[in-house]
């Protein structure tokens, strides 16, 4: 599959950053420098907004990381699933094939030599070949920008039902750009909550704020799917 975007870069400085090579973010007390790929594999292959408001939640501390089984979706650089490393999580990045050694260097260039070992890249076709990876065997699945081409919900829903259990904090992070979009997001968190008992309302939970987020998301959407807290909520931003 190919991404065909039509646009002068002159005439748009604003997507101009998406043809840097590199990078750099300050998470977890760290320089993060990601490499990007634009020209060779596009849309995965550069930092979305989505990924930067993901990760500015990981450091608000209300999701618990320290020695946690995280799984990263869709990963593109990297950058949720490292920053959850760098905070303590086991992490499995994953992407398809096409992605994966831009994934690696990414890992090998960010996350400390005695901390190697909490990240670790992996090809995955959502909806395919779930059986590599244990049904329900991760307390936390990351996703930043994952939910924006149509044809591929049910397979990414399927796949977030076989990786998710009683226990799974699911953190979606994405632009609404379709209503599309949106009916996903309230028919995973249904999906999800199935057998985990009735939904509890956001109170006392601490959100991002629409100041807290990049000017692009404003339109956006922070998604929270909490089943082990039998929580959802969608914040716009």
């Amino acid at each position: 599959m190919m991404a065909l975007v039509p646009y002068d870069r002159s005439s748009l400085p604003a997507l101009s950053k998406l043809h840097d090579t590199s990078v750099e973010f300050h998470f977890a007390n760290r320089r993060v420098r990601l490499t990007q790929d634009w020209n060779r594999l596009g849309v995965a292959a550069v930092v979305w907004d989505a990924a930067v408001v993901l990760c500015m939640y990981l450091e608000l501390g209300q999701i618990e990381l320290g020695g946690k089984a995280a799984i990263e979706l869709g990963a593109g650089t990297g950058l949720a699933g490292i920053v959850a490393a760098l905070l303590g999580a086991r992490v499995t990045i994953t992407d398809r094939e096409p992605a994966l050694d831009l994934l690696r260097t990414n890992v090998r260039d960010n996350i400390p030599p005695d901390q190697q070992g909490a990240a670790v890249v992996s090809e995955l076709t959502w909806g395919e070949g779930l059986e590599r990876f244990p049904a329900g065997g991760y307390d936390l699945v990351l996703g930043a920008d994952i939910v924006y081409l149509e044809e591929t919900f049910p397979a990414l829903l399927r796949t977030l039902e076989h990786l998710s259990s009683a226990r799974t904090a699911v953190l979606l992070a994405c632009r609404i750009r379709y209503d599309c979009d949106r009916t996903f997001l309230h028919r995973a968190a249904a999906e999800l909550r199935r057998g985990g008992g009735p939904l509890r309302g956001p109170e006392g939970h601490p959100h991002l704020q629409g100041d807290q987020a990049p000017d692009s998301l404003q339109s956006g959407a922070l998604s929270h799917f909490y089943r082990a807290a039998k929580l959802q909520t969608l914040v716009e931003l």
